[in-house]
């Protein structure tokens, strides 16, 4: 596992070189009074977890840095940071039930914190709603949250199938036919949006590249699980 100590020394041979960018946001967030760091360690800790593969340290790089390019659509930019944090704290591959348990993790964690009740409540509001990145309108914490946590599927198309790659990684145990019918409905569902991001900034500078990624994985899954005819 990944070294997490926030308070420790430079990470050694084999520890993800981003620790140290984790200890300065953190450290931004919540402070650097032992209980921060101790709240620190921990989420860290989560993240490194051996049996992650796409749900790891650089997915909530990525995400961090997309809510700070999203921050100006935010109504409260520092509740949809430590949402971040706490997304995806908890990750067993159980869809709804981790959001749930990440999202009492964040009331317990930020409550001991002493952060303010009303901000730890939309924290954890924000962490369900990305089970199914449903926001409301007028959410603008919502859509900060769920279109940073989708800028993924912006990427590159190189970046892309290291995406989907590491996504089928942590559902290894699901036959492949359950496993491409589930994230067909899931992708056909997204295509079908008007939009698949919130705010501007995302529908300008995301929605393209995403929509091209999206499909073109809807094709290549379609295209797998087609069976030829037999020849006569």
């Amino acid at each position: 596992m990944v070294s997490t100590r926030l308070s420790g020394d430079r990470p050694g041979p084999g520890q993800w070189m981003g620790l140290r960018w984790f200890r300065s946001a953190w450290r931004d967030l919540a402070g650097s009074s032992p209980d921060a760091l101790a709240v620190g360690d921990e989420l860290l800790g989560r993240w490194g977890e051996e049996h992650r593969r796409y749900h790891t340290l650089p997915h909530l790089l990525n995400t961090l840095r997309a809510v700070d390019k999203l921050a100006g659509h935010a109504r409260d930019p520092d509740a949809v940071r430590y949402a971040a944090w706490f997304h995806d704290a908890v990750y067993e591959g159980r869809p709804g039930d981790d959001e749930r348990a990440s999202a009492l993790l964040a009331e317990r964690l930020l409550t001991a914190l002493d952060v303010d009740p009303g901000r730890v409540r939309e924290v954890a509001r924000l962490v369900r709603m990305t089970a199914d990145h449903r926001t409301e309108p007028g959410d603008a914490n919502g859509a900060v949250l769920c279109d940073a946590d989708l800028s993924v599927l912006a990427s590159s198309p190189d970046e892309y199938l290291a995406y989907t790659a590491a996504v089928r990684a942590e559902y290894r145990r699901v036959p492949d036919a359950l496993f491409r019918a589930g994230r067909l409905r899931i992708l056909r569902k997204l295509v079908l949006a008007p939009h698949l991001y919130e705010t501007e900034y995302g529908r300008a500078h995301w929605e393209l590249r995403a929509r091209e990624n999206v499909e073109a994985e809807i094709r290549r899954l379609e295209a797998f699980g087609r069976v030829e005819p037999p020849r006569l």
